[in-house]
């Protein structure tokens, strides 16, 4: 009971943005926090998978700005490294214009990392009296593993931020999951819960009431106002808004705020449709967080694995159990069905077309319980389908994990290239 409270308070935090470039803007404004001056020269060498999820998404609080290059310009000039995940929070708009000044001299210039773990952010600034920095981020999304200054180490390692601890995760399965989720006294993370209720919710209705992106929410909603269609197009409108810039913060699992907005939005809408309280909306989102993490942990926080999948799983599971706390096997072959429709779903950077994929993932879970509850589902043998469900979780996590890693490197090479525009 107490591992899996100390995890949700550690994983279900807030994020302004995609996670990705808000990263990148925190190793910036930790470094000028060290430097103490206006850095005359910036390098960043960052891991593939920063680059591709850093590409094509709207840095927020920025008038539009893309790329590593300007969320560690705006980091730098206008972030607040002690707001964490939401460092960019207070940028204002000479702040803006101070970062595109920085771009525009070519003061700050991007590397491929190569040889690193998936997640890898290092931040070099120098400035004109020859003073140094770098500090790293590695793994999770605000892990600060190294400040240097002049080549010395500034803080203790004690004292850097550090990864949750992996023996918390010992032991961890769908069938402790669902024990903890009945069990648990709500008061250990109410407030954790209650963030992620108001939150994501509010950046799904902000996605359906402005256009934002590719508006795939609001493209959903078009003549269909089924429990299916809301809450599959609820859960696309809070993707919409925070991958196009909007300044809304979000509750994150497993590092993501697209991820966060999966695993929740659609079990409150679902919550809403079949009347529950707030506790029972509480502990099926304890389930639907914690599902998502226990699928993630065996993939990894970057891949060439489609994080949405695993979080649309999950959703499926937090519906199953606000349907029917008692009947844990139609939880599990719920995520085991979800798992098998959309495991070849690839990641090709943070985007405004992550929104249809958190669609099609939602959709999957719904579909996945449906069956689940017509006693439909796959069997064991049907692909990765196998009869235990840690050991489909498991296959499915080696897929990402493993198997796919060749598939990173070349979707990676495949948008490094650039675009030759429509043939004439």
């Amino acid at each position: 009971m107490h591992n899996y409270s100390k995890i949700l308070k550690e994983e279900l935090i807030c994020a302004l943005g995609c996670t990705e470039p808000i990263a990148v803007a925190l190793a910036g404004a930790k470094a000028k926090e060290v430097l103490g001056t206006r850095p005359t020269k910036v390098d960043a060498y960052c891991s593939g998978n920063i680059i591709k999820n850093v590409k094509g998404v709207t840095v927020p609080n920025s008038d539009g700005m893309k790329g590593i290059d300007s969320a560690v310009a705006l980091g730098i000039v206008g972030g607040d490294a002690s707001k964490d995940l939401e460092v960019l929070t207070g940028v204002t708009p000479e702040d803006i214009a101070e970062a595109r000044r920085m771009l525009q001299d070519g003061r700050v210039e991007v590397h491929l990392k190569k040889g690193v773990p998936n997640l890898d952010i290092e931040i070099h600034l120098k400035d004109d009296q020859g003073n140094e920095v770098l500090v790293e981020i590695l793994n999770k999304h605000n892990n600060v593993v190294r400040i240097c200054r002049n080549g010395e180490e500034v803080l203790p390692q004690e004292e850097l931020s550090q990864t949750v601890d992996e023996d918390l995760y010992q032991g961890m399965s769908l069938e402790s999951i669902l024990d903890y989720a009945d069990q648990v006294d709500l008061s250990e993370v109410r407030s954790e819960l209650q963030n992620q209720m108001d939150l994501n919710r509010a950046i799904s209705e902000e996605g359906l009431d402005t256009i934002y992106g590719s508006a795939i929410g609001q493209i959903l909603l078009i003549g269909d106002d089924a429990l299916r269609t809301r809450a599959r197009a609820k859960a696309a409108a809070g993707s919409d808004a925070r991958m196009s810039g909007c300044a809304l913060p979000v509750v994150i699992n497993a590092g993501s705020g697209n991820q966060g907005i999966t695993c929740s939005v659609p079990v409150m809408e679902y919550a809403k449709e079949m009347g529950k309280s707030e506790k029972e909306i509480m502990r099926a989102l304890l389930v639907s967080n914690l599902t998502a993490l226990h699928i993630k942990r065996y993939i990894g926080r970057l891949s060439a694995f489609c994080g949405v999948t695993s979080a649309g799983a999950a959703a499926g599971a937090g519906i199953a159990y606000l349907a029917d706390p008692k009947n844990r096997e139609q939880v599990y072959q719920t995520v085991g069905n979800a798992l098998m429709i959309t495991s070849g779903m690839v990641c090709d950077g943070a985007k405004p077309s992550c929104a249809a994929k958190i669609a099609a993932a939602v959709d999957a879970g719904i579909t996945g319980y449906e069956m689940a509850r017509t006693h439909r589902s796959f069997e064991p043998g049907d692909g990765l389908m196998r009869r235990d469900i840690e050991e489909t979780i498991r296959n499915i996590g080696h897929l990402g994990a493993e198997g796919m890693k060749e598939t990173d490197l070349e979707i990676l090479h495949l948008m490094l290239q650039k675009d030759p525009g429509p043939s004439k």
